[in-house]
């Protein structure tokens, strides 16, 4: 409210606030390549084959060097040595597409191309638990109506979008 804005897109859960959230949908944490990246390094297997791979790190998503991956139903840290850092989600992806290496971001962020089969999600398996997405916004009936009518579309828009399906 004092910064003025009236809803919010929120990727995890909901802190205990003043804001109301209506679940859109899920994201996950994908590791991706593209295929020719695969077949000249290998498609690796574990969490800890990792370091045998190039990574590609976007430090907007990533400033820590560690996945945090699943492992036997216990979260872990895995150590990445980036050979390429770049400052956005953007960078890091095209960077992936070019067969440059590994890349862990968002699913929906790389849909697209996981879609058109540009790109491969590796270490499945091993994904975190999926992160809810939520429209966040002031308490329900104070709402104005141009914001109850963007609610509704921007609600029924994402819960509409095959990136943010719930799984798992």
């Amino acid at each position: 409210m004092d910064e003025k804005i009236d809803v919010g897109i929120r990727i995890g859960e909901l802190p205990d606030s003043s804001l109301q959230g209506t679940r859109v949908g899920t994201v996950r944490r994908v590791i991706c390549a593209t295929p020719r990246y695969l077949r000249a390094h290998g498609t690796p297997g574990h969490p800890r084959n990792l370091a045998r791979h190039t990574v590609i790190s976007a430090t907007a998503v990533t400033p820590v060097p560690q996945w945090r991956l699943s492992v036997g139903g216990k979260e872990e840290l895995f150590d990445v040595k980036p050979r390429l850092m770049v400052s956005s989600n953007d960078a890091a992806i095209a960077a992936a597409v070019a067969g440059f290496g590994l890349v862990r971001l968002l699913s929906y962020q790389v849909s697209v191309h996981v879609k058109s089969r540009e790109l491969r999600i590796v270490l499945a398996d091993f994904e975190p638990a999926v992160q809810p997405v939520h429209v966040v916004h002031h308490q329900g009936r104070r709402a104005s109506q141009k914001v109850r009518a963007f609610l509704d579309m921007a609600v029924a828009t994402l819960r509409a979008d095959p990136s943010l399906a719930e799984r798992r």
